[in-house]
């Protein structure tokens, strides 16, 4: 990219021609949902290829329990700041529930 601050280019195009205002005001909104965007929160690339990757397989498959339980470990080693819930706590899966998952329907 050319231009670190892209607040300077629209500035910029603001103060060239009245054409360029139309060209300015998209800008703002790309550089807006730049700034708004959820992947912001992500410190490294690793940890944002993990969560596409995460998003690209469970396009793919259908998802039960030990998919979301991999995928989460995986977002874990990723470096996401996520931690396992502990046994018993509320929302955690309870033993019926990893016996229900392992059991053919």
């Amino acid at each position: 990219m050319k231009y670190k601050n892209l607040r300077e280019v629209v500035d910029q195009l603001r103060s060239a021609v009245k054409a360029h205002g139309k060209q300015a005001d998209t800008i703002e909104k790309h550089i807006d949902s730049m700034d708004n965007s959820p992947m912001k929160k992500y410190k490294s690339d690793a940890q944002r290829k993990a969560i596409y990757a995460s998003k690209a397989e469970s396009a793919m498959k259908k998802k039960g329990l030990w998919d979301n339980i991999h995928a989460k470990r995986k977002r874990i080693k990723a470096g996401s700041g996520e931690k396992m819930r502990k046994r018993g706590d509320k929302g955690a899966p309870s033993a019926k529930d990893l016996k229900e998952s392992q059991t053919k329907k």
